[in-house]
């Protein structure tokens, strides 16, 4: 109830400036306790990637790009964090507006274009937070580098976040960089794999511990596609992957205000497609690595039919704008009681 009337006077309001007061507003009652009053979310360990979950259900990243707000939101019972995308050097994104509801289809577009402060940033942040769960950091290449430069910038990140970060995800999957999704085709995603892939086991042993490697693809890709994807992951011996960022589709919102801007669509209209690129994938990597299912989870039967077609977590973002807290505990119950079945 609270968070509904919460949500009507944000949604009054532009959706990025509303996003910067949510978050704030998030860390401002960490610091003051608040969080602490909040239902508890129902503990369900699940270890993956050597690391251990104490629940489920994570954030994924585009919430806290920068990395300011991991305490505050950790307080809400994720069971992981996933922060960035993050970049080598910073930069502005996209000109706005480049952000934009559609509450008729509990949906998002943005088009934000990797805005953030840069990986120095973020690492100081990342130092300065108390959490001590489960921290996934995605990491991009900036905007004006060649996509057969992209390795390059992919390196930088991963040099410099290895040591802070409890799994890294290699975002190549956003539409909102161009030529960035080109990367997901066989011989482009090869040829980035392989030297991260080295680079991996090089600071592995630079910093005695693995952090794992996850890849995050995108939910418009054909089955054939698919099928490379996976084979090139169990080649690479990647640790992980994650199923899926946002949709340049527009199925499911057509003739809705701001239906036709540019950009990726998530929430509930990506949610069918999300689940079988996600199904395919399971069903190709045959066990090979898990799976992180997100896209479209909206309430609790959404994030138990990711269980169900294969993923081992999940991830959730947009819906957790449109639902709040109430939607962390949700899902995390409709998992356990899938996982009982």
């Amino acid at each position: 109830m609270l968070y509904s009337v919460a949500r009507s006077l944000l949604f009054s309001l532009p959706p990025e400036t509303a996003h910067h007061l949510s978050l704030a507003g998030i860390s401002l009652a960490e610091r003051a306790g608040l969080l602490r009053l909040l239902p508890a979310v129902p503990e369900q360990r699940v270890t993956l990637m050597g690391l251990d979950f104490p629940n489920p259900v994570g954030l994924a990243a585009g919430l806290d790009k920068n990395g300011d707000h991991i305490d505050g939101l950790a307080a809400l019972g994720f069971g992981f964090i996933e922060i960035g995308t993050v970049t080598p050097r910073p930069q502005p994104g996209n000109p706005q507006p480049r952000l934009f509801r559609l509450p008729e289809a509990t949906a998002i577009i943005n088009r934000m274009g990797f805005n953030n402060l840069g990986v120095d940033y973020l690492v100081r942040q990342v130092e300065q937070a108390r959490y001590r769960g489960i921290l996934g950091i995605n990491i991009g290449k900036n905007f004006d580098t060649p996509v057969e430069r992209a390795a390059d910038d992919y390196l930088a990140c991963l040099d410099r976040v290895y040591a802070h970060a409890s799994y890294v995800t290699v975002n190549i999957s956003s539409p909102n960089t161009q030529g960035l999704r080109s990367l997901q085709s066989g011989e482009a995603l090869a040829a980035l794999l392989e030297p991260l892939k080295n680079r991996q086991q090089q600071l592995a042993t630079q910093h005695g511990r693995h952090v794992p490697l996850v890849v995050k693809i995108a939910p418009d890709l054909l089955a054939e596609d698919v099928e490379t994807i996976a084979n090139l992951l169990r080649q690479f011996e990647i640790d992980g992957v994650i199923a899926t960022n946002t949709t340049i589709s527009r199925v499911g919102v057509e003739g809705l205000p701001h239906a036709e801007e540019a950009g990726g669509l998530s929430g509930a209209p990506v949610r069918s497609s999300s689940t079988r690129v996600l199904r395919e994938l399971v069903q190709a990597l045959d066990g090979a690595l898990p799976v992180i299912g997100v896209g479209g989870i909206t309430d609790g039967v959404s994030a138990a039919e990711k269980i169900e077609a294969g993923a081992a977590l999940v991830q959730i973002y947009t819906g957790f704008i449109y639902r709040g807290p109430a939607l962390i505990r949700d899902a995390a119950t409709a998992i356990n009681a899938a996982k009982r079945d």
